[in-house]
């Protein structure tokens, strides 16, 4: 029997800050993925956002959690404070995105701790361990890619592939497809790139949504699009099925 290939749906930065858009992407995606989607959840957005366990967007978060919803640890920050003394690194921080890789200059030990405080918070909210972890902005250092490891993070994903730290395996490749409004150049590149992507063959096709996302009509059309598009020719799949395969 010939299996259809998959599609995995991801909201990203799921903070208190951002609470009204996120309930706006869930009635989005719903009619496309219903809850069979992943939440990326940052702990203490830039430092001033926490959640607290107890609060009422912690109460939500579990009951999310509880109907079946992935829970990825997505940073704890997500605000890059390295001062990237590595060229590359640097460049990929300007370029990639604005002020939010914090994974992506972390020393091992440094990456090693945020993981953990994270994952604890996550964990005595969810009631739960969470599913894996996610760089902000998908940029990982050296120090990153070595502390998912020793942290014993299952699954993970960057914008080519995802993998799993532990099984040291590889998973899927495909790029994901997302969407950007930071400029208005950006805005327009993304919605090309989204719209030839969404065609792709290949066995496994990952969209992920951002919060500002839902505040730009033509990026809604095109999120829409785009699932309406994937979802007639795939199955819509959980990313823990990836290690089953």
């Amino acid at each position: 029997m010939t299996v259809r290939p998959a599609l995995l749906v991801s909201i990203h930065d799921v903070s208190p800050r951002f609470e009204g858009e996120i309930d706006r992407l869930l009635d989005r995606l719903h009619p496309h993925v219903g809850d069979r989607l992943a939440m990326l959840v940052v702990p203490n957005h830039w430092g001033n956002a926490p959640i607290i366990a107890g609060s009422p967007f912690a109460t939500r978060l579990r009951q999310w959690a509880e109907r079946g919803i992935e829970m990825f640890l997505h940073g704890y920050y997500h605000r890059d404070e390295a001062a990237h003394a590595d060229l590359a690194n640097r460049m990929r921080a300007k370029l990639m995105t604005a002020g939010e890789g914090e994974f992506l200059g972390l020393t091992r030990s440094q990456a090693i701790d945020r993981i953990g405080a994270g994952r604890k918070l996550v964990t005595e909210v969810i009631g739960r361990d969470i599913d894996g972890f996610v760089a902000p902005a998908w940029l990982y250092g050296r120090g990153a890619l070595d502390a998912l490891e020793a942290c014993a993070i299952p699954l993970a994903e960057d914008h080519w592939r995802v993998w799993s730290p532990t099984e040291r395996r590889e998973l899927a490749r495909s790029p994901v497809i997302t969407w950007a409004s930071r400029t208005r150049a950006r805005l327009s590149s993304s919605l090309v790139a989204a719209a030839a992507l969404r065609h792709l063959r290949t066995p496994v096709l990952r969209v992920g949504v951002h919060p500002p996302d839902c505040r730009h009509g033509a990026l809604v059309k095109s999120i829409d699009a785009t699932l309406a598009t994937a979802a007639r020719r795939r199955r819509v799949a959980s990313y823990g099925e990836l290690l089953t395969a």
